[in-house]
């Protein structure tokens, strides 16, 4: 049996057109929308200046529980939709889980603190619930572990206590 979590995605997007177009794709996907962040001015690396020279970030969490195995699908699937944006994608799509101990992102990207899945996707714990707070590793990209996006990963946090209490435990994917 799969460990039950919340599934989120991160999205890097030029301007609120191409967030709806991201939403869009994803929810026809992945089902409705539980939760959206504010949208926050992305500035702490160049490294997808290619998209835009300015980029924002914004959060969704959708509703239900999912498998955490089926990271790798949801990263396969993510790369697809980036592709989708056109040929200098206009997008960039992060998919990961939120439980109540940890958050969890896939990457095509190896490194040290990168564990292999399958298919190219890895995946790395970002942030971990301890002691009522999220906390970085020394390899948390810095965006994340400067406490910007703690208020919208408590409430999503919070909506996975929910469901995973009033399905008592015993969710099956």
């Amino acid at each position: 049996m799969q460990p039950a979590v919340v599934r989120i995605a991160g999205i890097l997007h030029p301007d609120p057109g191409w967030l709806k177009w991201t939403v869009d794709l994803l929810t026809q996907q992945w089902g409705p929308v539980a939760r959206i962040s504010e949208t926050f001015l992305f500035d702490h690396t160049d490294y997808y200046k290619s998209i835009s020279p300015v980029l924002f970030r914004t959060f969704l969490s959708f509703q239900g529980l999912a498998g955490a195995g089926d990271l790798a699908d949801w990263k396969i699937f993510s790369c697809s939709a980036e592709e989708k944006s056109g040929e200098n994608r206009r997008v960039n799509i992060d998919p990961g889980y939120v439980n109540g101990s940890r958050l969890v992102l896939a990457s095509t990207k190896d490194h040290a603190h990168r564990i292999y899945l399958r298919d190219g996707i890895f995946a790395e714990v970002t942030l971990r619930f301890i002691k009522k707070k999220w906390v970085s590793f020394d390899c948390t990209f810095p965006d994340f572990s400067s406490g910007l996006y703690d208020d919208f990963l408590d409430g999503v946090r919070s909506d996975w206590l929910g469901l995973i209490n009033s399905s008592g435990g015993s969710w099956v994917p």
